[in-house]
């Protein structure tokens, strides 16, 4: 127990490059991805004015910014809008920030952020 409990704080103590780093690692070692399964999306219009750009945005990087102060419900939270299994949900939600999810369409990531910020947790769309 005491090792798993060095491993976590080890993994609280990551920047976000590093924790990136460390997923990519695993995913090799193992032969398994982390990120969540996202709709291929269609072509995209040519944007025709700056504002319409920022509506046409069809991918959102979903940031957890802030963990709340009941951790156990955002793990349950993260875990049913994702992928990720119970060790790597709570190592996001006691590293946080941490990212959930590079490319999530605008959909996937608004039900994500609800999710999570119901949970207690803050979360940032990018």
């Amino acid at each position: 127990m005491a090792k798993q409990e060095q491993l976590i704080q080890d993994i609280g103590n990551m920047t976000v490059l590093e924790l990136a780093e460390l997923v990519k690692a695993l995913e090799t070692k193992f032969g398994v991805s982390a990120a969540m399964p996202i709709a291929a999306a269609g072509a995209a219009a040519a944007p025709e004015a700056g504002a319409k750009k920022e509506e046409e945005k069809s991918e959102y990087k979903v940031e957890l910014t802030e963990g709340g102060a009941d951790k156990i419900k955002v793990i349950k939270a993260l875990r049913s809008v994702t992928t990720l299994g119970l060790t790597e949900a709570k190592a996001a939600v006691e590293g946080a920030p941490s990212v959930i999810a590079e490319a999530a369409s605008k959909d996937d990531a608004k039900k994500m952020k609800e999710a999570l910020e119901a949970a207690g947790a803050k979360v940032k769309l990018s």
